[in-house]
């Protein structure tokens, strides 16, 4: 009878064991193929967000001019005191707006309105429709 365990114990061992080098042997690698113009459509989105064609950004409005020579004082009232931050002057009838920045999200824009408001005292942040 003694046998008779040591044989289940060697069978219950070997089976064990078995098992554990069939999980191992069982692995597999994953690869995932991509399209090749996913990164071009990436790189085109980037660039469309720059030139304004696409906006989910935000932009501080700092005037609304009734003429463009008042947008331009403005302009280069920020360039002056703010030579790092970008700015444009956009013409929406009938006035001249003076836009500052272009920001990823409203955290970054809030950050620098903080610091424009106290020379602008018009300006506001919003986020501009496409």
């Amino acid at each position: 009878m003694i046998e008779n365990g040591r044989t289940y114990k060697c069978l219950f061992f070997g089976v064990f064991m078995m098992t554990a080098i069939g999980i191992n042997a069982q692995e597999r690698t994953l690869k995932i193929e991509a399209d090749p113009l996913i990164q071009e459509l990436v790189i085109l989105k980037n660039k469309m967000v720059e030139t304004k064609e696409i906006n989910d950004r935000y932009i501080i409005q700092l005037s609304a001019d009734a003429t463009l020579i008042e947008a331009e004082k403005t302009r280069a009232k920020l360039q002056k005191e703010f030579p790092e931050m970008t700015s444009s002057i956009e013409y929406q009838a009938p006035n001249y707006k003076v836009w500052a920045g272009n920001f990823r999200n409203r955290i970054e824009a809030d950050r620098a309105f903080r610091d424009l408001k106290e020379t602008f005292k018009k300006a506001f942040v919003f986020k501009p429709r496409s």
